[in-house]
């Protein structure tokens, strides 16, 4: 009798000092969106061919075991796109459960899984409109899981690790790919056919080796938590377009945008944002009509437009993108306008995010 009465008591000991371990694991929600990260090919030797958003969300997880290892971890399936199929709903839809996850005291961290066509807008958006210190991390792949040196399955799991770790809140929405830590608000797709595809003009902010966060700087901009902007208080996204700047260029596209109900147009232009002389009338009469311009760069290693050096700025009263390409722009403006359609807020807005 008194052998049963100790070995239940040291089972129940044993059972007390296991539950600070389970209970002390983070806690991550993987959000899938479809993408490469979830497509298939027809055989392994297709990384460039292929279908994505065919994998669900629940066979990513399972195809990770040691993931289990990192943290708790449960997946939403939220889309099944590819992700130049993403519209500004998608936007909203996504950042807004992101934003009722980051709430819940249970939730330690959030991954979104993404198609890499659009990733680098979808991080940036959620980057200004997620008010959170949890690490929000992005992630996708540039092979399908089907290929040889499929990239998909290490991302994932360095995502995971990353939106666990303590490291990494407060530091903006973040981009896992190719083992680097990247800013949401910087990285960019810069090739189409290469795992190292994601870079950032001014650099990483870190590396993941072997699971563990080695950081070298932080974000300067504004984000997350310290934004002026809140998702929980946008209903819809403002109407924003872009038009391509080159030699040849005529007005067509951007009097066409303006015609289609476009609040702002960004220029991608040449070199410092440069605008031919061809354009130039168009681009004063829209602003004239409300039309807010806004001249950014789409030089592909990272665009820096400065203010009254290529056009007289403050007499058409157009605004610059700073540092940030056309299809970030893009976003910034479409969250911006939401706020204000003064072009002086405009452009403060710019400068800090």
């Amino acid at each position: 009798m008194l052998k049963r009465i100790v070995s239940r008591g040291l089972l129940m000991l044993a059972c007390v000092l296991a539950l600070p371990a389970f209970a002390d694991k983070p806690s991550v929600v993987i959000l899938a969106t479809g993408g490469t990260i979830a497509g298939a090919g027809a055989d392994a030797a297709k990384s460039a061919t292929y279908q994505a958003a065919k994998v669900p969300v629940d066979k990513l997880i399972a195809g990770i075991p040691t993931l289990a290892d990192v943290a708790s971890v449960r997946g939403e399936q939220v889309f099944q796109i590819a992700s130049e199929s993403f519209t500004n709903e998608h936007l909203m839809t996504l950042g807004k459960r992101v934003s009722a996850l980051v709430k819940q005291k249970d939730v330690d961290g959030v991954v979104v899984t993404h198609g890499t066509d659009t990733l680098e807008e979808t991080a940036y958006f959620l980057n200004l409109v997620v008010r959170t210190e949890k690490p929000i991390v992005v992630v996708g792949s540039m092979r399908p899981g089907t290929a040889m040196s499929a990239d998909g399955m290490l991302n994932l799991f360095n995502a995971v690790g990353l939106a666990a770790s303590k490291d990494a809140r407060g530091k903006g929405v973040l981009v896992a790919m190719n083992d680097e830590i990247n800013s949401g608000r910087d990285v960019s797709k810069m090739v189409n056919i290469q795992a190292g595809a994601f870079k950032s003009p001014w650099g990483p902010l870190g590396m993941v080796v072997e699971g563990k966060n080695y950081w070298f700087r932080l974000p300067a901009k504004r984000h997350t938590v310290n934004s002026e902007f809140d998702i929980d208080k946008i209903d819809a996204l403002a109407p924003v377009e872009i038009a391509y700047g080159h030699g040849n260029v005529s007005d067509t596209a951007y009097r066409a945008l303006a015609d289609k109900g476009a609040k702002a147009i960004i220029h991608a232009g040449t070199g410092n944002g440069s605008v031919s002389n061809r354009v130039v009338p168009a681009l004063r009469e829209l602003r004239g009509q409300g039309v807010q311009i806004i001249r950014s760069s789409h030089v592909n290693a990272g665009g820096f437009v400065l203010r009254n050096a290529e056009q007289p700025d403050d007499q058409y009263d157009w605004v610059v993108a700073h540092d940030l390409n056309p299809q970030k722009a893009r976003i910034l403006a479409a969250v911006a306008l939401t706020k204000t359609s003064d072009s002086k807020e405009l452009q403060r807005i710019f400068w800090e995010y």
